[in-house]
C-alpha cells in the first residue's frame, strides 16, 4: 500500500494549464508543478512528454508522482504530445522526427525559464520511456540524466509490434488503443471554441496506424529510426532503466546495461506495465524516493547520496508459484549483480533427447539416439498464453501450461536434486526443418511442480524466414535442415528441488502472435539441439553491498475521483465443438469515472476478440471495439472505433470504422478497408 505524503521539503505550486509555443507556431499543452521558492532559487526541471491526455487519462497517476518530485526541489513538467490531449496539431505515428524535435524544443524552453537553473532530466514510462532515450541520443543542451521505465532500445525485435520477426497481436491491440485516443477531443474549457476544429482535424488526419505498421514487416529504416541500439554511443548521459517481469520490456534493461558506456542503473521487479511505486503484482517499492535520489545525484551534484551505491542491476528473484493468471504479490527476494553482463552468471548447456532434457552430453550419450521428432500445432495453442505485455488487468498473465502442451513437442528434465536459480536470457538451439516455405517456431520454458502443474517462466518466438537477416526475409526450402537459436525472454527464477524444467516447442502461438499463412510441420533433430541456461550459482553469497533494499512506496495524495459505474475486466475462452471454432474475448472497461475538479465524467471501454476455426490458418480474426466518452454539463462527446484484422495466404486485410458524436448526434463517420501484402510472415 502506497503511503501518501502531504509534508514535503518544499512548498509547491501547480499551474494546471500553460501553453508552450513551438517554432512552427503550434502550441503544446502542459501542466507544471514547481517549488514556490524556484523563482528566487531556480531548480532543475524534469520533463514527461506523452500522448495520454494530462487532464484526464493520466491525471491521477500524474498527481501522485509529479508533485512528490517537485516537493523535493524540481520543476516537473507534464506535456501532451502534439495532436494529443489539449495540444494543437495532429499525431500521426509514434516517435516521428517532429515529436523528437518538439521534445528538444520543450527542453530548450525549460532552460530559458527564470525558475529553471538550466539542468534538465527526462522521465517516462512506455512512450515517455522511449522518447526519453531517443532524445538523449540527440544530446540536447542541458539534459543531464534519464529515467526510462518499460521501454525498449530496439523498436523492431523487442516492441509491441513484432517479436522475433513474428507479428504480435498486441500490434492490433495497441493500434486500436491509439485509434481511440486520437479520435478524442481536446477540452473546450482549455482550448476554447477551437476545440471542434481541432477534434475534426484529428479525426480526419491522424490515420490508420495499423496499416503503417503492417507496411513494415521486416527490419528497415522505419524501425531503425528511434532504435538507440543502432549506436549506443549516441547517449552520453546517465540512464536509469526499469521494468518488470510481467511487462513486455524487461529484456531492454539487460541490453541497455550491456550496451551503454555511461553510468547506469538497472531495476527489474515483479511488476506489469506500471511504475514501481504503483507496481502490480507486488511488492511495490519506494521508486519515487529512488528517482529523487537519482535526480539529486545527477542534476544537483549530490555525489555522496548513495544513488549509485550497491549493485548496477537489482532484480526480483521470483520464487516458484502455482500457475495463475493473477498474483497480488509475487513471492521472491531482491538480489543484485555488481555489473551486467555479470561474471557470476554461468551458462550451462543441456542437451535434448527423446522428449528429455539431459544434464550433460555424457548422460545423453548413455541413451540411444532419438529419432527426429515432428510437430504441427493446433491453432488453439496459445489461448492460455496471456498478454505479450501484462497490465495486471486480470487475468492477462499465462495460465497452466498443461492446457497448451498437448499440441506441442515437449522435453522434460528429471526432477531437480537441488534448488536451481536462473538469471538472464535462456536460449534454445534447434536443428530443424519445415515442410512449407513460410514458418515460425514458438518455444516456452516452464516450471513443472510435483503435481504436474506447469507455470510458464519464459518464452520466445522466431520467424524462420529471417535466416538471412531480419532485413532480408527469404522463403524456406521445404525439408532443408537449418540450425537456429531462439532467445527466450530474460528471467530471474528459482526452481525448487523436486521440480522439473519443461521445454515446449510449437508451430503456432495464437493469439499471442499471428500464425503462418499455411499449415506446416516442423521436424526437429533433438540429437543436435540443446537448451542453454544462465545459472546463478548457489555458491554466490549476497554480501550486504550487493543486496538491494528499497523503502516502502510513497507518493503525493492522488487526485480524488468518483467511480460512477463499476469497472470490469474479463478474459474468457470458449470453444464451439459443432463448428470447431474458438474465441478469446478480453474486456477492459474502466466504467465511468467523475473528475470532480473539472466536472468531467470519463468513459473508457475496450473489447478484444480473437477467433479461429480448427485447421484453417487464415480463419484467424482479431477485432477490437473501443468506446470513449467525455461529458459535463452542456458538453457530451462519444467516439466508437472498431478495427478488424484478418489474413489470407498472401495478404493482411484491415477493416476499420470510426464514429464520433456530439450531444448524441453523429458528427463524423469514417471507414477504412485496405490490404497489405504479407512479407514472409
Amino acid at each position: 500500500m502506497m503511503r501518501t505524503v502531504t509534508s514535503l521539503p518544499n512548498t509547491i505550486e501547480e499551474t494546471e494549464h500553460l501553453w508552450i509555443p513551438m517554432s512552427d507556431g503550434t502550441r503544446l499543452a502542459a501542466r507544471l508543478w514547481k517549488p514556490v521558492s524556484a523563482v528566487e532559487d531556480p531548480v532543475p526541471a524534469v520533463l514527461e512528454m506523452i500522448p495520454y491526455r494530462k487532464r484526464d487519462l493520466t491525471a491521477v497517476r500524474d498527481s501522485i508522482h509529479h508533485p512528490y518530485v517537485a516537493g523535493h526541489g524540481y520543476a516537473c513538467l507534464r506535456v501532451d504530445l502534439r495532436g494529443s490531449g489539449d495540444s494543437e496539431g495532429v499525431l500521426t505515428d509514434e516517435y516521428l522526427q517532429q515529436e523528437l524535435d518538439d521534445v528538444e524544443e520543450v527542453l530548450a524552453w525549460l532552460i530559458e525559464q527564470p525558475w529553471c537553473n538550466g539542468r534538465t532530466g527526462i522521465m517516462g514510462i512506455s512512450w515517455g520511456g522511449f522518447n526519453g532515450l531517443q532524445v538523449a541520443a540527440r544530446r540536447p543542451k542541458g539534459l543531464g540524466a534519464v529515467v526510462t521505465v518499460c521501454s525498449t532500445d530496439d523498436r523492431y525485435f523487442d516492441d509491441v509490434h513484432y517479436m522475433g520477426g513474428c507479428l504480435l497481436t498486441d500490434n492490433l491491440s495497441w493500434a486500436s488503443t491509439m485509434f481511440a485516443y486520437n479520435a478524442s477531443p481536446p477540452d473546450p474549457d482549455l482550448v476554447g471554441e477551437r476545440w471542434r476544429e481541432m477534434w475534426q482535424d484529428r479525426i480526419e488526419h491522424s490515420g490508420l496506424w495499423l496499416e503503417t505498421w503492417l507496411q513494415h514487416q521486416r527490419k528497415d529504416e522505419y524501425w531503425r529510426h528511434g532504435s538507440i541500439n543502432e549506436d549506443y554511443s549516441d547517449i552520453e548521459v546517465p540512464v536509469f532503466a526499469v521494468s518488470g517481469w510481467a511487462d513486455g520490456y524487461s529484456n531492454a534493461v539487460f541490453r541497455l546495461l550491456r550496451g551503454l558506456d555511461v553510468p547506469t542503473r538497472g531495476l527489474i521487479g515483479p511488476w506489469s506495465h506500471k511504475y514501481p511505486h504503483l507496481g502490480q503484482p507486488g511488492p511495490a517499492i519506494g521508486f519515487l524516493q529512488e528517482m529523487v535520489d537519482w535526480w539529486d545525484h545527477w542534476l544537483k551534484d549530490a555525489k555522496d547520496n548513495g544513488a549509485m551505491d550497491g549493485p548496477e542491476l537489482s532484480i526480483w528473484m521470483q520464487d516458484s508459484v502455482a500457475p495463475s493468471t493473477t498474483y497480488e504479490d509475487r513471492p521472491g527476494r531482491w538480489v543484485g549483480e555488481p555489473s551486467w553482463p555479470s561474471s557470476r552468471i554461468v551458462e550451462e548447456r543441456y542437451p535434448l533427447g527423446r522428449h528429455r532434457i539431459f544434464d550433460s552430453e555424457a548422460l545423453r550419450d548413455e541413451f540411444p539416439k532419438s529419432p527426429e521428432l515432428t510437430v504441427q500445432s493446433p491453432l488453439s495453442l496459445g489461448q492460455y498464453g496471456g498478454k505479450w505485455c501484462s497490465y495486471n488487468a486480470p487475468p492477462d498473465m499465462p495460465y497452466d501450461q498443461r492446457e497448451e502442451d498437448g499440441g506441442a513437442m515437449v522435453f522434460d528434465s528429471d526432477p531437480l536434486e537441488e534448488r536451481l536459480e536462473l538469471l538472464g536470457a535462456p536460449t534454445v538451439e534447434l536443428s530443424l526443418s519445415a515442410d512449407r516455405p513460410v514458418a515460425m517456431v514458438a518455444v516456452r520454458l516452464s516450471d513443472v511442480a510435483p503435481d504436474d502443474a506447469a507455470t510458464r517462466v519464459s518464452y520466445g518466438v522466431l520467424n524462420l524466414n529471417h535466416f538471412a537477416g531480419a532485413d532480408n526475409p527469404q522463403p524456406l526450402e521445404p525439408g532443408q535442415k537449418q540450425t537456429v537459436t531462439v532467445q527466450l525472454n530474460g528471467l530471474a527464477q528459482s526452481f525448487p528441488a523436486g521440480h522439473r524444467l519443461r521445454l515446449s516447442i510449437s508451430t503456432s502461438y495464437w493469439p499471442v502472435v499471428w500464425p503462418s499463412p499455411e499449415k506446416f510441420r516442423l521436424t526437429v533433430d533433438p540429437n543436435e539441439s540443446s537448451l542453454v541456461l544462465p545459472i546463478r550459482p548457489s555458491s554466490i553469497d549476497d554480501d550486504a553491498e550487493l543486496t538491494p533494499t528499497f523503502r516502502p512506496p510513497e507518493g503525493a495524495p492522488p487526485l480524488e475521483t468518483l467511480q460512477l459505474e463499476p469497472d470490469e475486466h474479463d478474459w474468457s475462452i470458449s470453444r464451439n465443438l459443432a463448428e470447431l471454432t474458438g474465441k478469446l474475448e478480453v474486456v477492459k472497461d474502466l466504467g465511468i469515472v467523475r473528475f470532480e475538479d473539472i466536472d468531467l465524467d470519463l468513459t473508457r471501454r475496450a473489447v478484444e476478440r480473437y477467433t479461429f476455426a480448427d485447421g484453417d490458418m487464415n480463419s484467424v480474426r482479431g477485432e477490437t471495439i473501443w468506446h470513449m466518452g467525455f461529458e459535463r454539463e452542456g458538453w457530451k462527446i462519444q467516439t466508437r472505433t472498431k478495427t478488424v484484422l484478418t489474413s489470407t495466404v498472401d495478404a493482411f486485410h484491415i477493416y476499420a470504422e470510426l464514429d464520433a458524436y456530439e450531444n448524441d448526434s453523429r458528427v463524423a463517420s469514417k471507414t477504412w478497408n485496405t490490404t497489405v501484402a504479407r512479407d514472409y510472415i
